[in-house]
C-alpha cells in the first residue's frame, strides 16, 4: 500500500485501527436452546440405557419401572438447565473476558469433574454412582463442546480504522 507524502510542515498522516467484536445474541441464545434439548435428551437416553440394558435403576426403585419417576424428569430438567446456565455464562464471558472461550472451558471442566465426582459421596451402590457418573460426563462434555462451538460462530470482528483512507476511485 501506497502513503501520499505529506506537506512540508504537516504531520505524516495517522493510521489507526482496532479490532471490536459483536456478538448475536440471537443465535447464540438459539444455540443454547437447542443444547439445553441436546442436554435433556441426552439424559433421558443415559437413564433409559442404564435402566433397561445394564439393569441399574439409577434415580428410582426398581418397582417405578423403566421410565423411572419424578427424579428422572427433575434429572432431565436440571440437565437442560444446566445448558442453559452454561449459555448465559458463555455470554456473560463474551461480553467482558479477553479470552471467553478459554475460560468457559475451565468453568465448564470443572464443573463437570465435580458432577462426575459427586455420586461418590452419596450411599447408592457403586453400580449406582458409576453409571451417574458417566451420565455426568457425557453431559459436560456436550454442554460444553456446544455451547463453545455455538460461540465460535456467534462472534464478529469488525475492524475499526482511522485517519487516512485513500480514494481509489481517481
Amino acid at each position: 500500500m501506497t502513503v501520499p507524502m505529506s506537506r512540508p510542515g504537516e504531520p505524516p498522516p495517522e493510521r489507526r485501527s482496532s479490532s471490536t467484536r459483536s456478538i448475536d445474541a440471537k443465535q447464540l441464545w438459539s444455540g443454547g436452546v437447542a443444547t439445553a434439548l441436546v442436554a435433556a435428551l441426552i439424559a433421558l437416553a443415559g437413564i433409559l440405557v442404564c435402566r433397561w440394558l445394564f439393569d441399574i435403576p439409577i434415580l428410582a426403585p426398581r418397582r417405578d419401572g423403566a421410565w423411572g419417576n419424578a427424579s428422572t424428569a427433575g434429572y432431565t430438567l436440571s440437565a437442560a438447565a444446566a445448558a442453559l446456565v452454561a449459555t448465559a455464562i458463555m455470554h456473560l464471558l463474551l461480553l467482558a473476558s479477553p479470552r471467553p472461550r478459554l475460560f468457559f472451558g475451565w468453568i465448564i471442566g470443572l464443573a463437570t469433574l465435580i458432577a462426575v465426582v459427586y455420586p461418590f459421596s452419596t450411599t447408592a451402590p457403586m453400580s449406582h454412582k458409576v453409571a451417574t457418573a458417566v451420565i455426568n460426563l457425557v453431559l459436560g462434555v456436550a454442554i460444553g463442546s456446544l455451547v463453545s462451538g455455538t460461540a465460535a460462530r456467534v462472534i464478529r470482528r469488525r475492524t475499526i480504522t482511522g485517519g487516512y483512507q485513500p480514494n481509489y476511485s481517481n
